[in-house]
């Protein structure tokens, strides 16, 4: 391991915890200083922003970005961020800044985009043509933006205009139907409107980090979250390039089970994903499992395994959203074999990259691939080898893959090029289209997690807890964020449904056999429900954004490309017919007043295990009070700051929490403020706890440092077994003090004391 990379990852400036905000036109950065005071109240180290730099006009989120030279100007450009930064400095609050290294976007008009425009002008002979990854062998940069076949565009003095668009007279480039598969660009996975960066350049990573890296080095920017590393050519050195400045850096990397961050990459860790899903397991009761995937079955008729679900959305992916890309992927290849029919190289092809078990390996050309890279590719050669007719051809890719036999331009591109398509296509795949056709538990249906990872005993938590500890001590964890399908509370809903399947399973076929038949696929109709019990209440227009998400990512009946009205209509009216119906909305509602101590329990457990557990925690926007949101843009609404600064007023003068939000926000302050206050406690060291007695499975307990944690988990099963009883967590030393409720114990602390007022409960000795 490099010193570099050492250095990075010892992550010497890394934050005690980062508040993530969703900047937009309307919340910029004035908005974001103004809540300088509250962060510190609350316990936070640094404001975690998205991305500032100049964006497409109207960006919800900044992630296409136009102009690297300049700071947002819809967010109060540059003085405004100095202003934001000189503001939540003077309240000891760090940032950590959202970079978006792999696409910018091709906007509308053009020509907001300067370095796209020189390119659409210049082409190859363009100063900015090394920006782009274009495949130049046709001579221009093809442009899907027609919107029927033999479309024109119209002179207009040195312009050419098509609708909003416009491009230069006389340019190097061809614009052709949006449905064209003929496109020679890189895209960020099937989105035609962000062109991929060749961020390897080291005059293109220059000039696109110019501004945050300045930035930096004044000290006005501490870190950095890395937008899709995986789509980088060469990720290892891209984040070398990073690690002179000095910064604390996470990569939003999603990590599949077993897998593990590359050791020699020089950042302090993920964004957290993989904690998540390991958290939400904890509060998922296995033995759930078979009863909710008879339920589930039953219902839908879908099959009671996802792996078959999976390889048919990859194969969608590969044959329908990401043609481009395997077709230029096959181009390659025929360049190399050229012996071989190009169609049978793309079978060969479609077929490895539906069974690559991760996102991508981590090849670099001219250097022996790693052991995990060498693993990776075997799997998915195994796997591919089964659905292919013989194997010979496949003997002869497998090596390429990895850089083997030898090395020259065409070999090396591919090799990368390969890796680069793997991970749209699993993101796209699966994550995008798998996940919303496969809904046995939508809680698990989640990035970073597994629909076929039921539950995580809380052996298999220490164990991660402890590499963690070991490995990447100060990479980021979290629960929600603005990727996530639905928020943390969501998702604890929904866990409580692993403790009470009949019950579950009675209430959604009463509702059924109320609600209005309809052409409504099974698939999506059982995960409406889950939907409505986990976000409750919510209005008509919310469910009815969500529904026509769900369809349209699962591509089924309809996608968004290919939309189809009359059965988007009828979804619709479908949930409109639910959500009017005063005796369904009534049971709808005693059954979420069922659940809802339970889902208190959960909520407030994983909160406090993801705030306390090792790595850096991230809450996201509004978070400290339930979250109840589901997939952006839902999740992008205005957080109510107000009343939180209020309620968090209220509770440190003394009053007790009210309900969920209090009490949420009471566990998010408190263990915050805890890990600002000690920060030697949680920046290593982690031991698992042990309760004794009849109800030891229903508690989770470990010690950082000076700091004992002890939450609640499968609550209704613990009510079930008539409580606590006797089960006792002994400690050594004492007395201990609850700085949840102000209450102090002895060295043997009963739990149904400990955790009657609070599920939860966070312990520093007294003295």
């Amino acid at each position: 391991m490099s010193e570099s990379t050492k250095r990075a990852k010892a992550g010497s400036r890394a934050p005690s915890a980062t508040y993530r905000l969703q900047l937009r036109k309307g919340f910029g950065f004035a908005e974001a200083g103004a809540l300088a005071g509250y962060l510190a109240a609350l316990g936070v180290s640094h404001a975690y922003l998205s991305p500032i730099l100049q964006a497409a006009p109207g960006s919800a989120h900044g992630y296409d970005v136009v102009d690297h030279d300049r700071v947002s100007e819809e967010l109060g450009g540059e003085e405004a961020f100095r202003a934001m930064a000189a503001r939540l400095r003077d309240h000891g609050i760090g940032i950590v800044v959202d970079l978006v290294p792999n696409h910018m976007a091709m906007p509308v008009p053009e020509d907001l985009n300067g370095a796209l425009w020189s390119v659409l002008r210049d082409g190859p002979d363009s100063p900015y043509a090394r920006w782009f990854d274009i495949d130049w062998s046709v001579g221009h940069l093809v442009v899907p933006i027609l919107g029927a076949p033999g479309d024109e565009a119209r002179p207009d003095g040195d312009v050419v205009r098509y609708h909003e668009h416009v491009f230069p007279r006389e340019g190097r480039y061809r614009l052709v139907y949006w449905r064209d598969p003929e496109l020679n660009y890189r895209r960020f996975f099937d989105i035609s409107t962000l062109i991929g960066l060749r961020v390897e350049d080291a005059e293109v990573f220059e000039r696109t980090h110019a501004v945050p890296l300045r930035l930096l080095r004044e000290g006005l920017i501490a870190g950095l979250r890395i937008d899709h590393p995986d789509g980088l050519a060469d990720p290892r050195g891209y984040l070398r390039a990073l690690a002179g400045q000095r910064a604390w850096v996470v990569v939003e990397k999603i990590l599949a089970a077993g897998e593990e961050l590359p050791a020699d990459w020089p950042c302090a860790g993920t964004t957290g994903y993989e904690a998540l899903g390991m958290v939400g397991g904890l509060f998922a009761d296995p033995a759930g499992e078979q009863p909710l995937t008879d339920v589930y079955n039953r219902l839908t008729g879908g099959p009671g395994d996802f792996t078959e679900v999976e390889r048919e959305a990859k194969r969608y992916a590969a044959e329908r959203l990401l043609v481009p890309e395997v077709r230029r992927l096959t181009a390659l290849l025929a360049g190399i074999l050229a012996d071989e029919e190009p169609d049978a190289l793309r079978e060969v092809l479609v077929e490895l990259l539906i069974a690559m078990p991760v996102y991508r390996a981590y090849v670099v050309p001219g250097e022996q691939p790693p052991a995990e890279a060498l693993e990776v590719v075997a799997l998915a050669a195994a796997e591919a080898r089964a659905a292919l007719p013989t194997g010979e051809l496949l003997d002869r890719v497998v090596p390429l893959l990895l850089g083997l036999g030898g090395s020259d331009p065409l070999r090396d591109e591919f090799a990368v090029r390969f890796q680069q398509t793997a991970a749209p296509m699993t993101a796209k795949g699966v994550e995008d289209t798998a996940f919303y056709r496969w809904s046995r538990l939508a809680a698990l249906n989640e990035v970073g997690g597994d629909p076929a990872r039921f539950a995580v005993p809380p052996e298999e938590f220490h164990a991660h807890c402890a590499r963690a500890v070991s490995e990447w001590p100060q990479g980021m964890t979290t629960l929600s964020t603005h990727d996530t399908k639905r928020q943390e509370d969501v998702r604890a809903r929904l866990a409580v449904l692993t403790e009470l399947p009949g019950e579950w399973a009675a209430a959604v076929a009463r509702w059924r056999s109320r609600a209005p038949a309809g052409p409504v696929e099974a698939d999506l109709d059982y995960l409406m429900w889950q939907t409505i019990v986990g976000a409750w209440p919510l209005s008509a227009s919310r469910l009815n954004a969500y529904l026509t998400k769900a369809m349209r990512e699962a591509k089924t009946r309809t996608s968004w490309i290919d939309q189809d009205p009359a059965y988007e209509a009828a979804v619709h009216a479908h949930a409109g017919a639910v959500l009017s119906d005063p005796v369904l909305t009534a049971d709808l509602e005693a059954f979420c007043d069922r659940i809802a101590p339970y889902a208190r329990v959960n909520s407030l457990g994983q909160k406090l295990v993801q705030l306390t557990m090792p790595g850096v925690p991230d809450v996201y926007q509004g978070c400290e009070f339930a979250g109840l949101s589901l997939v952006d843009p839902d999740n992008r609404r205005p957080v109510d700051y107000g009343r939180r600064r209020e309620l968090l007023a209220d509770l440190d003068a003394g009053s007790a929490p009210s309900d969920l939000d209090g009490e949420k926000l009471l566990v998010t302050s408190r263990a915050l403020r805890l890990r600002g206050l000690h920060p030697d406690w949680f920046s290593g060291g982690y031991e698992p706890l042990a309760a004794t007695g009849p109800a030891a499975g229903n508690a989770l307990a470990y010690r950082r440092g000076g700091a004992i944690v002890a939450v609640t988990r499968l609550p209704a099963g613990l009510e079930r077994r008539g409580g606590w009883g006797d089960t006792v967590l002994s400690l050594p030393g004492g007395p201990w003090r609850d700085l949840l409720t102000g209450r102090s114990y002895g060295p043997d602390i009963a739990l149904t004391g400990l955790l009657a007022a609070m599920p939860v409960a966070v312990l520093t000795e007294e003295g």
